[in-house]
């Protein structure tokens, strides 16, 4: 019998690891998001690594939506500088909501794939995960 546990454990809140991939020969960017639900609605906030600088970190906003296992959100760089764009991510829930996977979109012309996990022990299996399905 599904009751409001089944539904709160689907609630996408929480903190999620995650990676980017580019088009092309760039290597793969990791992430942590800090998702909030309310209703049908996203909002949150990333945070990653920038460039071989250690200790240099990015951070961006999260507005979007979620419809049944259809997760979108626009993702917009705290940066101000002029190559700066937001970024329109769209994937899919998995099941046992623990997994986003999809696209992430810049203009329509750049684009590459984006995978999310919000349990600590498949953090570690991302990479082989991705690359399983690519």
């Amino acid at each position: 019998m599904a009751g409001q546990g089944d539904e709160a454990s689907r609630n996408l809140t929480g903190v999620w690891s995650g990676r980017y991939f580019y088009p092309r020969e760039l290597a793969p960017v990791s992430f942590v998001a800090t998702l909030i639900e309310t209703a049908t609605r996203l909002m949150g906030t990333t945070h990653e690594p920038v460039g071989p600088t250690a200790g240099a970190v990015r951070y961006a906003t999260l507005q979007g939506q979620r419809a049944g296992n259809a997760v979108s959100f626009i993702k917009t760089y705290d940066d101000t500088g002029s190559n700066v764009h937001p970024i329109d991510y769209s994937g899919i829930l998995n099941g046992d909501a623990t997994e986003i996977e999809g696209i992430w979109r810049i203009h329509e012309n750049w684009s590459g794939k984006f995978l999310m996990i919000r349990s600590p022990g498949k953090v570690a299996a991302i990479a082989r995960k991705v690359a399983e399905r690519v």
